[in-house]
């Protein structure tokens, strides 16, 4: 936990403009560890998700739009359960919770480095939630993963979901998304707002020798207020089942404002159909899968049941 806490301090700062992806001038920051992982073929078990012992992760490199990127996988049944961590994070963030959903649920885990993240190649140019659901999108049909996903997806990934479950909604069986950034909270309002507050830090940060860490942040940075201004018109598709986490603190823990219309925004996704519902993690940070794992675990496997 003590590289993520290194990472959250450093972030602060950007929170509201890269929701859990920002990095001041934190340059010392440690690198996340990758998750224990073995190199070997994919196989799907059909052992019973009583078994006491659940497979280690073996590591896959995944080829895309000539970049390279890690995916981890624990071999299980469908649904597969699919792990993406906030912005700034790597497939490590799921460490502690990975091997309690393979023993309970039987599923076959993933989790992934986005580009950029962990061993994952780093891809010049302004980042786009497209291209990560692209990159997503093709290292599970590598893996031969083309149906029934519960998709588990953390802050910034909640952007990534949203475009991955519009192009692909026969795919995703399910969804869980952990405080997530979802399309409602990005009013022309609050986005410009978020723009307007952050353009000095942000530019201060261009100014500072640049780490790996620190491009990846001005990559997400670039063209944000038109970016969230078009994600603020996607919708998420009516027949696809969601449960949407949200903190107890949310994001904005020193914006009152910023942190009611976040709460808002995760309410109006869910009652904007009938199969999804809101959980509240007592007692968290942002960081919920850190905060509150039994939360994580509880909903996802209760999304597994459900979708099984």
């Amino acid at each position: 936990m003590g590289d993520h806490a290194t990472l959250r301090r450093c972030t602060s700062a950007l929170t509201g403009l890269v929701v859990a992806g920002a990095l001041t001038a934190c340059a010392a920051t440690p690198p996340s560890t990758a998750p224990p992982a073995t190199t070997g073929s994919r196989t799907t078990a059909t052992a019973s998700p009583t078994a006491a012992a659940p497979a280690q992760p073996s590591l896959h490199m995944i080829s895309h739009q000539g970049h390279r990127l890690a995916f981890y996988v624990t071999p299980g049944r469908l649904p597969a359960i699919v792990l993406d961590a906030g912005g700034g994070l790597d497939a490590s963030y799921w460490n502690k919770i990975v091997p309690v959903l393979a023993k309970d649920t039987g599923s076959e885990i993933i989790t992934y480095d986005r580009s950029g993240e962990g061993r994952s190649s780093d891809v010049p140019g302004p980042w786009k939630a497209q291209n990560a659901a692209a990159d997503l999108a093709a290292g599970l049909t590598q893996l031969g993963v083309t149906k029934s996903v519960v998709l588990v997806s953390h802050s910034l990934a909640g952007e990534i979901a949203t475009y991955l479950v519009r192009e692909h909604p026969r795919r995703i069986a399910g969804a869980v998304l952990v405080d997530a950034s979802l399309p409602q909270f990005y009013t022309p309002t609050e986005t410009a707002r978020l723009v307007a507050e952050n353009q000095q830090q942000i530019a201060a940060l261009r100014q500072q020798p640049q780490t790996r860490a620190t491009r990846q942040l001005l990559a997400e940075a670039d063209d944000y207020g038109p970016v969230h201004l078009a994600y603020h018109e996607l919708t998420w598709p009516q027949n696809v089942p969601a449960i949407a986490i949200v903190s107890s603190q949310t994001p904005f823990t020193t914006s009152p404002t910023d942190a009611q219309l976040w709460r808002q925004a995760q309410q109006e996704f869910v009652s904007a159909a009938p199969d999804r519902r809101l959980v509240v993690a007592q007692n968290s940070s942002h960081d919920i899968p850190l905060d509150r794992p039994d939360v994580v675990i509880t909903t996802v496997e209760a999304m597994t049941e459900q979708v099984r």
